[in-house]
């Protein structure tokens, strides 16, 4: 087989160092036993479910936490790979008692499955918009406890796009603030909802609305029957802090380097800190006022620590597929509905 008749994998995978064995009486020819078990391998619908089987494992490193994102079983997992193993003509990975690991071929063909799909994935909304600009899948990142703010209208936002363009399958993520960033900025996700300390050049970023926090302390902490007035934040300072491990700049607590803080990278975390007694914290107000309603929190007067966090949409700078760039605007047109 002559390079210009070759696959489209062979040839990523004769770049990739995969196969490099020449015929003498031809120039370039895929041998059976390395990566395909014919000189042509074509790819079909299923050989790219086997391929999605194969990173879902590596990316969660192994079957047992991939079957969960999969929604199949441990063995059906297993025969997945072990199909695509027969299918390609390598040994992929080792899996048993010592646990999960790929083999060199194993990492080659990741790197190209994961073009492969990639591609593909990135083309999807494009195709889609031949049959409707607004169908297909839309990836939503979103920070954590942000369904308990009445600011947040991204429910009403839900509501519309179901009804203007039931077609868009939203995939709404909960996630950190800063992985939103590097989420946005490398495509995994399409939209992401949040404030991040860390801006990158190629999003870009509008604010919807702004969510206040306080300072909070739990029932059994000992400045929580103390009097405000006689609550200063000196002594606030004296005590332990549980801070979010993203914040930089003024949002980190001025007495970050005491042995005795505490770091979290999840609000909710950090609520269960504050809730022990040990430790005095930052929180959004409309997630700690239902633990403050039960009298298991108390906000305590120390307006130095106290903020608005600019509640952000981030979507990437450049031209984005039309179901994309709807759903943007529905966010945007909710929340100024609200303002």
């Amino acid at each position: 087989m002559a390079v210009l008749d070759m696959c489209w994998i062979c040839w990523r995978a004769v770049s990739t160092g995969l196969m490099m064995r020449r015929s003498r009486t031809s120039p370039l020819i895929c041998h059976p036993m390395h990566l395909v078990q014919s000189d042509f391998m074509k790819i079909s619908g299923s050989d790219l479910h086997l391929f999605r089987v194969f990173e879902s494992v590596v990316r969660n490193g192994g079957m047992s936490a991939a079957q969960m994102e999969l929604s199949l079983s441990q063995p059906t997992v297993s025969n997945h790979l072990t199909a695509l193993e027969q299918r390609l003509g390598v040994k992929l990975c080792e899996r048993g008692r010592r646990g999960f690991s790929l083999t060199e071929e194993g990492r080659r063909v990741y790197e190209i499955s994961t073009e492969i799909t990639g591609m593909l994935d990135a083309n999807s909304a494009r195709l889609s918009c031949l049959r409707s600009a607004m169908a297909g899948k839309v990836g939503v990142g979103i920070v954590d406890c942000m369904a308990t703010d009445p600011s947040f209208r991204i429910a009403d936002a839900i509501a519309e796009l179901s009804e203007t363009a039931p077609e868009i399958e939203l995939n709404l993520k909960i996630m950190r603030p800063n992985d939103i960033t590097k989420a946005v900025a490398e495509s995994d996700i399409d939209i992401g909802i949040g404030g991040s300390d860390i801006k990158v050049a190629s999003v870009k970023y509008q604010i919807i609305y702004q969510e206040e926090h306080a300072v909070f302390c739990g029932s059994t902490h000992p400045l929580f029957y103390r009097k405000d007035e006689a609550i200063t934040s000196a002594e606030c300072y004296g005590h332990p802090w549980v801070d979010r491990g993203y914040w930089y700049g003024i949002r980190r607590h001025r007495f970050d380097n005491s042995a005795a803080n505490r770091v979290t990278f999840d609000i909710e975390a950090q609520l269960l800190m504050v809730l022990s007694g040990a430790y005095l914290g930052v929180l959004p107000i409309h997630f700690a006022s239902l633990f403050e309603r039960q009298g298991r929190l108390r906000r305590l007067p120390v307006t130095d620590e106290a903020y608005f966090a600019d509640i952000e949409v981030a979507m990437r700078a450049s031209e984005q597929a039309a179901n994309v760039t709807y759903v943007r605007d529905t966010i945007i047109k909710a929340h100024r509905m609200h303002l």
